[in-house]
C-alpha cells in the first residue's frame, strides 16, 4: 500500500513538473511573439530615414554593440554582408582600445543597446561623433544617453523581458534582432538585390547551387548514348548497357535530336511484340522528346523532371545532341 502511494506521489509530481516547463516555455514564446508584434509602431519615418541613409552612404555600416547587444550586431552585420550592404563589426570595447580605427570618413556607425547607457557607450559614442560620422542608435531606451546623441533613432523598446525576473536580455535581443532584419530586407529591395546577387555571396551552399549551377556543369560527366533511327534493336540495349544511363538519344545523321529510348519503351515494346528480328530504333523511340539547353540553370531541369514526370532529359543546343541530364545528378548536387 505505501509502495502505492509512494509512486503515485512520484507520478503527480512529475507530471506537475512537466506541466510547469511546457507552460513556461510557452509563456516565453508568447511574451517574444508580442514583443516583436510591438515592433510594428516603430516602423515609422525615422525607421525610413535610417535606411535611406545607409542606402546613399558612399561607405560601409559599422555596427557595435557590449554584452548580449554585440552579439545581435554580429548577427545584423552578417544578414547586411550577405544581402548586399557591406557591413563590419566593432566591439565597443574593443573600440575604445584601437579598434575605431575601421570606421572610414563615409561609413554610418550603428550602435546597438538595450539601456543606451552602458559605460562602454557613452564612451564610445563621443569618439564616434568626433569623426563626423552618422550615427544611428538601434536602442530599447529613447531617453538614453544613446538616443539623445543619435542622429537617427530606431525604437526597440519592449515592455518586459521573458525572464520572470524581468532581468535576462530575451525579448530585448529578439526585438532588436527583428528589426536589424527588418533593416536588411528593406536595404535588400532598395537595393533590387536578386537570387542571383544571393548566389555570390553562397556559392558553397545548396542554395547557391541552385541559383548558379548549370545543366552544362552536369551533363558533360555523364556518358553519352545515342543510336541512329536504322539501329537494330541489338544494337539499341548494347548502347543502352553500356552506358548506364536508363536511356538513348535517337539522332540523325546530323546529329539532330529526333528521338528517345528508354528503359521503359525496351519492356513496352517486348511485351507487344513476337517478332523481334526486325525491330529498329525508329519503331521504338518516342518522337520530338524533352530538351534542355545546357545554358539553363539546374533547377530548371528538376522543373522539367517534375512537369513531365520523367527522370532523363536530353541535353540539345540548336537540336544538336549534346548529352543526357538525369534526376540523380541533381540528388547529387543537393539541388533536390
Amino acid at each position: 500500500m505505501f509502495a502505492y502511494k509512494g509512486w503515485l506521489l512520484k507520478f503527480i509530481f512529475a507530471f506537475l513538473m512537466n506541466s510547469s516547463i511546457i507552460s513556461s516555455a510557452k509563456k516565453a514564446i508568447q511574451s517574444e511573439a508580442n514583443s516583436v508584434a510591438g515592433l510594428l509602431d516603430f516602423i515609422n519615418a525615422d525607421f525610413e530615414k535610417a535606411v535611406q541613409t545607409i542606402h546613399h552612404s558612399k561607405g560601409r555600416v559599422v555596427i557595435s554593440g557590449i554584452g548580449k547587444s554585440a552579439i545581435v550586431a554580429q548577427k545584423i552585420v552578417a544578414t547586411l554582408n550577405s544581402t548586399g550592404t557591406p557591413a563590419l563589426f566593432m566591439h565597443a570595447a574593443d573600440a575604445i582600445h584601437g579598434d575605431l580605427g575601421m570606421i572610414q570618413k563615409d561609413d554610418v556607425v550603428v550602435v546597438v543597446s538595450k539601456s543606451g547607457e552602458s559605460p562602454e557607450i557613452k564612451m564610445l559614442i563621443p569618439l564616434i561623433k568626433n569623426f563626423n560620422n552618422t550615427l544611428i542608435g538601434i536602442v530599447g531606451n529613447t531617453e538614453s544617453f544613446l538616443a539623445k546623441e543619435s542622429v537617427i533613432i530606431i525604437n526597440t523598446t519592449v515592455k518586459e523581458e521573458a525572464c520572470p525576473n524581468n532581468l535576462a536580455p530575451t525579448n530585448s535581443t529578439t526585438a532588436q534582432m527583428v528589426m536589424g532584419d527588418a533593416l536588411a530586407i528593406a536595404l535588400m529591395e532598395l537595393n533590387g538585390f536578386n537570387g542571383y546577387d544571393f548566389a555570390k555571396y553562397h556559392p558553397g551552399g545548396n542554395l547557391g547551387k541552385r541559383l548558379y549551377l548549370r545543366v552544362e556543369d552536369l551533363y558533360k560527366h555523364n556518358p553519352k548514348p545515342k543510336v541512329v533511327l536504322s539501329a537494330t534493336l541489338r544494337e539499341v540495349i548494347v548502347e543502352i548497357t553500356e552506358k548506364r544511363m536508363g536511356v538513348a538519344a535517337v539522332a540523325d545523321n546530323d546529329n539532330a535530336v529526333v528521338g528517345i529510348i528508354t528503359d521503359g519503351d525496351l519492356r513496352r515494346m517486348l511485351e507487344k511484340s513476337d517478332n523481334i528480328s526486325s525491330i529498329t530504333a525508329k519503331d521504338i523511340c518516342s518522337f520530338n522528346p524533352k530538351t534542355i539547353d545546357p545554358a539553363e540553370l539546374a533547377v530548371n531541369a528538376l522543373t522539367a523532371f517534375r512537369k513531365y514526370d520523367i527522370s532523363q532529359l536530353i541535353v540539345a543546343e540548336n537540336n544538336q545532341y549534346l548529352g543526357i541530364i538525369t534526376i540523380h545528378d541533381l540528388v547529387r548536387e543537393g539541388i533536390i
